[in-house]
């Protein structure tokens, strides 16, 4: 997994991912990224262009969604003050490019 950029976002109570990701092996991505951020894995979901996960961060859920078409993977909370585990979370995925 490597993790070229990250970009939070508290509007949209989102933090984007910037990695290359095969959207056909996305579990080779998204598994040792859930590790790394210390994630547990509740649900995988899966469609012809998307992946959601729900994730769990110490009482937190998460949202991890990657679409093919836009090439966008990103982490996303329901709570605005969640947001703040969003941004915990992007101190552990510095860029490893």
């Amino acid at each position: 997994m490597q993790i070229v950029s990250t970009k939070l976002d508290n509007a949209a109570k989102s933090l984007s991912i910037v990695s290359n990701i095969n959207f056909d092996q996305f579990e080779q991505f998204a598994q040792p990224l859930a590790a790394a951020i210390d994630c547990r894995i509740i649900e995988k979901h899966w469609g012809a262009d998307r992946h959601q996960w729900l994730l769990e961060f110490e009482g937190t859920i998460l949202e991890l969604n990657y679409e093919f078409y836009g090439d966008i993977c990103w982490l996303s909370v329901e709570n605005p003050a969640d947001v703040e585990v969003l941004a915990y979370l992007q101190t552990l995925l510095r860029p490893t490019v």
